[in-house]
């Protein structure tokens, strides 16, 4: 809770701050209602409801389990976005995105030694979560798509679902007694520097650029794309972590890679 707080008020501070430097201003306050109220709904169920139940999946199963369901995101962006938008794939891309997905299933699903053991796991209740999740990620990012239309400025887009997601769970904070013992975390300086890393390098760099991919590019390929980050966390574990790195996790990263590469042809 502290660490959701706490980066999403460190991301609407930074895309604010970036936003005024590119246009002037540091909320897009004059556009449209209809895209503020894609983007609130979007706000509401990618970063509320989707990573809220993601985090319960996370009690409930284990990061493994929990992750693999994530998995599951691009399939329904890429079945959404045939139904509402008509987008299509190729049999070539369809092809890789099961391959990435497969790739990624296969990483995520290995049992690592001193990984969490989750107690008492609560299957059908965590997949159900885990499933919302999933769900939630992918509504959200096909409504971002309505708000998107007629090229509006992804960062525009960004810091409305940001500062929407930002007013919700600091509201549901308060009217839960968590507002004092959030801030008084903040002493722990070694942890709040952690956090504005990854709030600069998540969600200000990271969902930014995700709207502009799902603005210039079909959401099923994008959100294929985006779901690549327990493949891309194998390397970066090995040099920055020097985790070792086992032959499942070398051949899951080839298949996923494979896919990303038919995506692309």
């Amino acid at each position: 809770m502290v660490v959701n707080l706490t980066r999403l008020l460190f991301a609407v501070l930074m895309l604010s701050s970036a936003h005024f430097f590119l246009y002037g201003d540091f909320l897009p306050l004059q556009v449209e209602s209809f895209r503020w109220g894609w983007l609130s709904v979007s706000s509401i169920l990618g970063l509320v409801v989707g990573d809220s139940a993601l985090f319960q999946a996370f009690v409930l199963l284990g990061p493994r389990l929990s992750t693999l369901m994530m998995s599951l995101t691009p399939i329904f962006t890429t079945f959404l976005g045939w139904l509402i938008f008509g987008e299509t794939v190729s049999g070539v891309e369809f092809a890789g995105i099961m391959l990435t997905m497969s790739g990624v299933a296969w990483v995520v699903t290995e049992r690592r030694s001193g990984q969490v053991v989750v107690e008492n796991k609560q299957y059908g209740l965590g997949i159900v979560f885990g499933l919302t999740g999933a769900l939630g990620q992918s509504a959200g990012l096909i409504t971002a798509k309505f708000g998107l239309v007629d090229k509006f400025p992804p960062i525009s887009a960004t810091v409305i679902r940001m500062l929407v997601a930002m007013v919700i769970l600091w509201g549901v904070a308060a009217f839960r007694g968590r507002i004092g013992s959030t801030i008084s975390q903040w002493r722990n300086t070694k942890a709040l520097s952690a956090i504005f890393g990854g709030s600069l390098v998540g969600p200000f760099i990271g969902v930014w650029l995700s709207l502009v991919a799902i603005q210039l590019a079909r959401v099923g390929i994008a959100s294929t794309l985006m779901a690549l980050p327990p493949v891309i966390l194998i390397p970066l574990s090995y040099v920055l972590l020097k985790e070792s790195v086992s032959l499942r996790s070398i051949v899951g990263t080839v298949v996923a890679l494979i896919g990303v590469a038919l995506i692309f042809v």
